[in-house]
């Protein structure tokens, strides 16, 4: 059975507080998590680089069907050009989380870089949803010192990843579909990507892959904030 999708009661409709209220990570919560308890069987779905007007309306309704909800790491750049899509997927009751404003390589900027590539999309967000993000993904996994520091200074967690179909470079949907079967596990945290450029394979693929799980007894969350 699908994992049910708690009600949102319209988070987006509350008007964020003018200051946002971010707790104190300690560093042991500051270190990115690549997975979740193996004792459970359920699979944590990530959706990186959007919002995409093209596919994250595809990605949204096929969680819908299946009873999902999901982590969203969206791009400052395109949440801010697509405001209404931040709001969709907020409403929908999944988690939106921060994938920098630019998707730089976080380990060649200086600090200054990258509070305001951090800070900038946490405030976007915020103001879009009423929501503080609380999970952040450094891009292509490439955490440095600096964004580890600043990201707890913002109050969020960060979260990599445990199985990598690498859709993103667009092997074929089979390639995508094989690869993320063949490893997933209880806890796992599976990469996906709706944004970037054409991810018809990936939509392709999370339509035939997502019922097999399904099927298989594994449970969706996003993880806790």
């Amino acid at each position: 059975m699908p994992s049910p999708v708690p009600p949102s009661g319209s988070p987006s409709a509350a008007a964020p507080s003018a200051v946002p209220v971010r707790r104190v990570l300690t560093e042991a919560e500051s270190r990115p998590v690549y997975d979740l308890d193996p004792e459970r069987r359920v699979v944590a779905l990530t959706i990186d680089d959007g919002p995409d007007p093209r596919h994250t309306p595809t990605v949204l309704a096929l969680f819908e069907q299946y009873g999902i909800r999901a982590t969203f790491f969206l791009i400052g750049e395109n949440a801010a050009e697509h405001p209404a899509l931040v709001r969709e997927i907020a409403d929908r009751g999944h988690h939106i989380a921060n994938h920098t404003w630019t998707h730089p390589d976080l380990r060649h900027l200086s600090e200054g870089k990258v509070r305001d590539e951090l800070e900038r999309t946490s405030d976007l967000l915020h103001r879009a949803t009423g929501r503080q993000p609380t999970w952040f993904r450094a891009p292509g996994g490439d955490w440095s010192p600096a964004s580890l520091k600043i990201a707890a200074d913002l109050g969020m967690r960060n979260m990599a990843w445990s199985v990598d179909p690498r859709d993103w470079a667009r092997p074929g949907t089979p390639a995508i579909i094989d690869r993320i079967l063949k490893n997933v596990r209880p806890g796992s945290i599976v990469l996906n990507h709706d944004g970037g450029g054409d991810r018809s394979q990936t939509v392709a693929a999370l339509k035939a892959y997502l019922p097999v799980l399904v099927d298989s007894g594994y449970y969706f969350t996003a993880p806790p904030n």
